[in-house]
Order: C-alpha cells, then sequence, then structure tokens
C-alpha cells in the first residue's frame, strides 16, 4: 500500500477513536508480569518446586507440594 493510503485510514481510524496510536508491530503486545517464583522444599516428598511467592506458608518447613496434597 501507498504511505498515502496508509495514511488516510491512519486519520480515519484516529477520527474514529481518538486514542488510537497506529499499528506498532507484534513485539510491542503488552505482556503480562511474569509471578515472582521461590524455590521451597516440599515436607511430604522433599522435591524442590518453584511456588509462587504470596501462596507460600510463613513457615517454609510446613509446604506442601500440589502433587502430594492432591494425592492426600
Amino acid at each position: 500500500m501507498s504511505r498515502r493510503k496508509d495514511m488516510e485510514r491512519f486519520l480515519n481510524r484516529r477520527q474514529q477513536n481518538a486514542d488510537y496510536v497506529g499499528f506498532r508491530g507484534v513485539q510491542s503486545v503488552a505482556t503480562p508480569i511474569p509471578v515472582a517464583l521461590e524455590s521451597a522444599v516440599c515436607s511430604v516428598c522433599q522435591r524442590k518446586r518453584n511456588v509462587e511467592v504470596d501462596t507460600l506458608p510463613e513457615d517454609r518447613s510446613t509446604f506442601v507440594c500440589m502433587s502430594c496434597h492432591q494425592a492426600a
């Protein structure tokens, strides 16, 4: 497409939606903030697991992983 047609299309969309900033490419898509993980050892199976920080108990020695929790 020509630059003129691109500019016309951009201005049309801009008139319909004042917040439109144009196509910025696939790389500019907002990605969710990654969850903070921390290693914890399961008190049942003694395996090291990566767990979300906010789900860990205060006393880390009482942590039970999902596999052991579902088996119980």
